[in-house]
């Protein structure tokens, strides 16, 4: 679907823009048959990509050190995996979604944010897109990457702007912990039902 050539087309080449565009473009040639190897997050390689190409496309636009990169890598993987384990493996929940408020960790940390923008940067994100769904493998992994890595951006930058999501705006609660359980819950318990109609669907029933 070229979506990173949509991307820097249509919205012009600045460094957020890149990093979608990056990323999603990673996911186009995987989903289309590339054999190049992608390193992989949550036993997903689109969540690798997801996780590790806009931190570095970051990373090398603001000239950190590799070890400020590495270690943002470090946070990025890791916050996804924190995020996805309640889920488990197999969910109607896109990945994706945790993988670019995974990015957006990373990229916080890139721009000199601590634990506090760390953490609101993820409950943002997860606030705007936890309610895609995962229907398979595929040419729209692409956007949907872009979407939560716009997400994970969007996220960080409203909490540096003084905005953020705040306990009882939907599936948000009081304290990050208390939110990814219930977006866990969500991806593991009320996308059952979701997956089984999505298979349906695909199978033409």
């Amino acid at each position: 679907a070229n979506i990173g050539k949509v991307l820097l087309k249509n919205s012009g080449d600045d460094l957020s823009v890149r990093a979608k565009a990056m990323a999603a473009a990673g996911s186009d040639a995987r989903m289309n048959g590339c054999g190049l190897p992608v390193v992989i997050n949550s036993g997903s390689g689109n969540q690798g990509i997801t996780v590790s190409v806009p931190v570095i496309v970051y990373a090398k636009a603001l000239k950190v050190s590799k070890e400020k990169l590495y270690r943002a890598l470090a946070l990025s993987n890791l916050a996804a995996i924190h995020q996805k384990t309640p889920i488990g493996r197999l969910s109607a929940y896109c990945g994706a979604v945790n993988a670019g408020a995974g990015a957006g960790a990373g990229i916080a940390y890139l721009c000199g944010g601590g634990y506090e923008e760390v953490i609101h940067t993820i409950v943002n994100a997860l606030a705007i897109v936890s309610g895609i769904v995962c229907d398979g493998a595929k040419s729209s992994c692409a956007a949907k990457i872009a979407s939560s890595i716009e997400a994970g951006i969007l996220g960080y930058n409203m909490y540096m702007q003084g905005q953020q999501f705040f306990d009882g705006d939907g599936i948000v609660t009081k304290g990050v912990e208390a939110t990814l359980r219930n977006v866990g819950r969500l991806g593991k318990e009320g996308m059952r039902e979701t997956n089984e109609e999505i298979i349906r669907i695909m199978i033409g029933e």
